[in-house]
């Protein structure tokens, strides 16, 4: 057994959440306190300010503020449709592999989700699998950038073109993902990212922002966000009350700074665990450019996952399982439980996140390699299995 194992048990978190924004305290109640002293807490200065940095980080011409990651994505469907471009009934494709809120939306808006299968190795949506499912009455795509990895854009792109698709990013696991010299968020039609806190960009409470470069999209989706008011009390649209705080807007304001050397610690150790672990009951992820992805999760594969949990619990180190129900097997989901997605049906059987955060210290990061190399399942015991 290691040196580190042999030490006294650590207590490993998922994700640091308080770790995360303690480093921001004091610029926090600065600001917390301007924003008291002004009395404007609903969009205003500071979520404009906010708005303009986004869309200057991620390259876009536009971003615009909302109230969530599932807000952003219905306000971009709606958008489409009071534009001309989606109608109800259109079908959108969508990966099979993902959180439900990609896919609610769709059904909110009274479109319909055609589920396409993930590539085996990244866990992206398979480009191959998109032209598979586009039929007549197709007429979108949404590309998620799962787990902080930016999928196959190219080849969508062309699929998107060739068909007349519009192309919608999830981009709320990839603040700050790079694919071919540009960001998540400004690799298609449309961009949804989420700030919930455990994000990479994560507020103190909800959020979202949509980003584009389409003007017209950008002004419509500002005034569905506001009860569908550009002009108060004059409504062009059946809109939504789903406006990103001013409090958060600047708490986000102040946290994009660091979001680059966050995303860098979040490589670092994706790459200690990549180069480190060597568990032959565990498939570690699969990437072309480490630097690229920006590691939201960190998810290896395991047929004995319940075992690993239970190991790894007990050695104080916590993991999640993103996810463990299939999107077409959720209760909410009956209409589409016939559908056939074998490989989600499988991933969703053996994945498992381990800890990953920006304030994660050296050594529990090799607190956890080590425990995840001392697993053996066929040790009743749970000791490591050293040569």
């Amino acid at each position: 057994m290691s040196n580190t194992l042999s030490q006294k048990t650590m207590n490993i978190p998922f994700l640091d959440v308080p770790g995360i924004n303690t480093r921001f305290e004091e610029a926090f109640l600065k600001k917390t306190k301007e924003i008291i002293g002004s009395g404007a807490f609903i969009l205003g200065k500071h979520v404009a300010e906010f708005e303009e940095a986004f869309a200057s980080y991620c390259g876009t011409k536009h971003a615009i503020g909302v109230g969530s990651g599932l807000d952003a994505i219905r306000l971009i469907l709606m958008g489409y449709m009071e534009m001309g471009l989606l109608k109800k009934g259109d079908e959108v494709i969508v990966p099979s592999h993902t959180y439900i809120a990609t896919v609610m939306p769709v059904i909110d808006c009274g479109l319909i989700p055609v589920f396409a299968e993930p590539h085996e190795k990244s866990f992206n949506i398979k480009p191959k699998n998109i032209e598979a499912n586009i039929g007549p009455r197709s007429k979108a795509i949404i590309v998620v950038h799962l787990y902080g990895q930016c999928a196959n854009m190219q080849a969508i792109n062309d699929i998107a073109q060739k068909q007349n698709l519009l192309r919608i990013e999830d981009a709320a696991q990839a603040h700050g993902a790079v694919y071919k010299g540009k960001k998540a968020g400004n690799l298609g039609d449309a961009a949804a990212f989420s700030f919930y806190p455990g994000k990479n960009l994560g507020a103190l409470g909800d959020g979202g922002a949509i980003t584009t470069n389409d003007q017209k999209l950008s002004e419509t989706i500002a005034a569905l966000r506001n009860y569908g008011s550009q002009v108060k009390y004059e409504n062009l649209y059946r809109g939504l009350n789903s406006r990103l705080d001013a409090i958060q807007a600047a708490f986000l304001n102040i946290k994009l700074k660091k979001l680059d050397s966050d995303n860098q610690r979040r490589v670092e150790i994706a790459r200690q665990y990549t180069e480190k672990i060597n568990n032959p009951f565990i498939k570690k992820p699969r990437f072309k450019n480490i630097d690229s992805h920006v590691f939201h999760l960190y998810v290896i594969r395991t047929t004995k996952r319940k075992e690993l949990m239970d190991y790894l619990s007990e050695k104080g180190i916590q993991t999640l399982i993103h996810y463990p129900i299939p999107m077409h097997r959720q209760e909410s989901m009956k209409a589409y439980s016939s559908t056939k997605l074998p490989l989600s049906e499988e991933l969703a059987d053996e994945v498992l996140s381990l800890p990953i955060s920006p304030v994660m210290r050296d050594e529990e990061v090799n607190y956890v390699i080590d425990a995840v190399n001392a697993f053996n399942p066929n040790d009743a015991l749970g000791l490591c299995h050293e040569a």
